[in-house]
Parts: C-alpha cells; structure tokens; sequence
C-alpha cells in the first residue's frame, strides 16, 4: 500500500485528531454507564429503588477499566497536542495500547457482566430466575472503542508529519535579554537618562 502524499499526512491531523478526542470522550461516557440491565423476581437493576442504591448493583452493570482505559485514551490526545519528536510518537503509541486495552476490556464485557448482574439480581430477589439484556451503552462503547484504536493507530504511523507547537510556546530557559543588558553601557546624557525611565530600565544600573 503507497504511503500518503506528504501535504496529505499533514492535513489528516485535524480529521484524526477530531476523531480521537470524540471517539476517546464518548467511550468514556459510555464506560460510566450500565451496559447490561436484569430483572428477577420483580427486582429490575435499573428501576433506581432504594435497594438498588444499597446493594449497587448498577455497578456491577458497568466496567470500571474500560472507563478508565478511555480516559487514558482521552489524556493520550491532549498531550499529543503540546508535545514534539519521539515523545510525541511515543504517547501515540501508548494511546494505542490504552486503545486496544480498551476493545479487549469491552468484548470480555459481552460474556462476564450479564453473568455478574444475574448473580447479583438473584441474590436480592431471592428467586431463581432471571433475565439479563444489553443496555444501548454496549454498542456504543464498543463502536467508540473501535474508533480509538483507529485514529490511534493512525496517529502512530502520521505523528511524524504533523505540524507541531512552535518552540515559542516552550518555558523559557533563562532571563530574557540577559546578554544584552550585561553589555549595555548605562546612559550619561539627560536625553538618554529620561529615555532609560521611560522605557522602564534603571539609569543607574
């Protein structure tokens, strides 16, 4: 497959980047939210009753390291953004990493958590039936996922190309203008002594 044209990889930035942070923000939603619901015995795990509450059992619908794989994700586009060079390949490849962290953690999803929350569900309710459902939430963190390894993956084979923040951004390294001041001879004419208080400088210095 031919590599991208050079002015193309560098126009890609804005779409990638776009893509990511949108991708990495709504998995991380997504990831706050049950992703199955249950009922047993008259006990829903979404009907937000006092025992709910209690027992939590909204939690056991969710997963908390997909949740916390995306908000890595979502850190790994920030940086990306101020930063130049290695280092800047460097976090497109661990938002690659928390990326495909985070599909695993979302396909092992499928089969564990309707599983935990029938188990939960059938100790509240006392009974031993149940039924358990995928909430919306799945889909969509799942699709989310996904776009993350995407534009991750694509950020790991475009960073090299992309336009970078100007060095003028960086903290600076010492005192401006230190050298010059050092070597400028202190003013001895009136004119160039109110010229000096003007311009805020010391006369005497």
């Amino acid at each position: 497959m031919a590599e991208p044209a050079p002015d193309r990889r560098r126009s890609s930035f804005g779409p990638v980047v776009l893509v990511g942070l949108a991708s990495a923000g709504l998995a991380a939603v997504a990831g706050s939210k049950p992703w199955v619901s249950g009922e047993s015995g008259g006990v829903r795990s979404d009907d937000g009753g006092a025992m709910n509450s209690i027992l939590a059992l909204d939690s056991v619908a969710e997963s908390p390291l997909a949740a916390a794989l995306s908000l890595v994700v979502l850190a790994c586009w920030g940086v990306l953004l101020v930063t130049r060079g290695r280092f800047r390949k460097a976090i497109a490849v661990l938002a690659l990493i928390a990326a495909l962290g985070l599909v695993a953690a979302t396909v092992e999803a499928f089969s564990n958590l309707p599983d935990a929350l029938a188990d939960a569900l059938l100790e509240v309710s006392g009974v031993d039936t149940v039924s358990t459902s995928l909430t919306a939430w799945y889909p969509v963190a799942l699709l989310a996922a996904l776009a993350s390894v995407a534009t991750s993956l694509a950020a790991v084979r475009l960073v090299g190309s992309w336009p970078e923040m100007g060095t003028k951004y960086d903290a600076p390294t010492g005192a401006p203008g230190a050298d010059d001041t050092a070597t400028e001879e202190p003013p001895t004419e009136n004119i160039d002594i109110w010229k000096a208080l003007d311009e805020g400088r010391d006369p005497t210095a």
